[in-house]
């Protein structure tokens, strides 16, 4: 559904209604009561891209800290720029914001280039920066309805604090909250403003894992309420569990992008089936003859390289047709982090913190 404003030929009534697009209505002005009919217009693709960037570049003196990188970020999706400390996130994220200026390339946000047009566009996002705190000695209802009125704009701010499962602490101090409560204050805050885009920068960084995933949720919901959610992270599970599509981007420019489940077809491994203790030094070969990848450790582990799980049941059954014992088995599928060792030869744990 979107909206579809209109003015009245009559007494100049500015109205709107909200319908799919190339849909046509009968409506009537509120104000004279005239009839008309009112088409949506039908949406080309640029209708849909929230936030596009084409060959940006920044660099400082000899470091090229971001390198002529370009992607889009759709309406309505989480998009998850994943990389390690120092790759260029924060960097790239911050000229999107018009905090840095580009050393070359394009930003349009809602189809605004920012160069000459970022105030027409500042009041429809909203940003949560990696280092966020607030005023210590506010409540947590007393902090949105704060940073709310610097905006023309705003949202309902008890309907935030349901929507962002606060109200049994709106009362409270901001400074007796808890690290995952504080960083779920936050994200409130970044919806004062109705925002269409929110910007969120590594916004799980120290918390553990229960406020982790706490916070999780409460990002997946902005998605629900149809928020563009641009997300910078470090965290493999982080993208893999929110996101609708990841860019990695490493040593400043974008090395792969796509769905969690295009990265892991296009750069995986394949499905590994881990055979504990075969009781059979013969299972080696049983299972070679019938085509599958086998390689044998030396404490009588087997692994077996297979394309879809489903063969596991055909292992399975080739063991229990020779019968051949074995102690367990474990199915592991690929995941980022096998993705980016590839990609890279390190590991994103690995990467030299910059």
């Amino acid at each position: 559904m979107i909206e579809q404003r209109f003015k009245c030929p009559n007494c100049g009534e500015i109205a709107s209604f909200y319908g799919l697009p190339g849909e046509t209505k009968i409506t009537s002005c509120a104000s004279c009561h005239l009839q008309g009919r009112i088409t949506i217009p039908a949406q080309n693709q640029s209708d849909n891209v929230a936030i596009e960037v084409s060959h940006l570049k920044k660099v400082y003196g000899d470091l090229i800290a971001v390198n002529d990188i370009s992607f889009t970020v759709k309406k309505g999706e989480i998009f998850a720029f994943l990389g390690p400390n120092g790759a260029g996130k924060t960097t790239t994220v911050e000229m999107i914001e018009s905090i840095r200026t580009p050393t070359a390339g394009t930003i349009k946000l809602l189809s605004i280039d920012i160069k000459n047009g970022f105030n027409l566009i500042k009041e429809r996002i909203s940003i949560l920066p990696q280092e966020f705190h607030s005023f210590e000695r506010f409540t947590v209802r007393e902090t949105l309805t704060y940073f709310s009125k610097l905006y023309k704009k705003r949202a309902d701010i008890d309907e935030i604090i349901d929507a962002m499962d606060l109200r049994s602490h709106k009362k409270k101090l901001y400074r007796n909250l808890s690290g995952g409560l504080k960083q779920r204050v936050g994200v409130a805050l970044s919806l004062v403003n109705d925002p269409e885009i929110v910007f969120l920068d590594e916004p799980t960084t120290g918390l553990d894992p229960k406020a982790r995933r706490e916070v999780w949720q409460v990002i997946a919901d902005l998605r629900n309420k149809g928020k563009t959610v641009f997300l910078t992270t470090h965290y493999m599970e982080e993208a893999e569990h929110l996101a609708d599509h990841i860019a990695i981007i490493h040593k400043g420019k974008i090395i792969a992008e796509g769905s969690l489940q295009e990265l892991l077809s296009r750069y995986g491994e394949k499905t590994t089936l881990y055979i504990k203790n075969c009781k059979s030094d013969d299972a080696k070969y049983h299972l070679e003859e019938k085509g599958f990848d086998v390689h044998l450790s030396g404490d009588g582990d087997i692994t077996v390289k297979i394309e879809y799980k489903e063969k596991v049941l055909e292992v399975l059954s080739e063991l229990r047709h020779e019968c051949i014992d074995y102690d367990g088995v474990d199915i592991r599928g690929s995941n980022l982090e096998e993705v980016f060792l590839r990609l890279t030869g390190a590991r994103l744990t690995e990467e030299a913190e910059t």
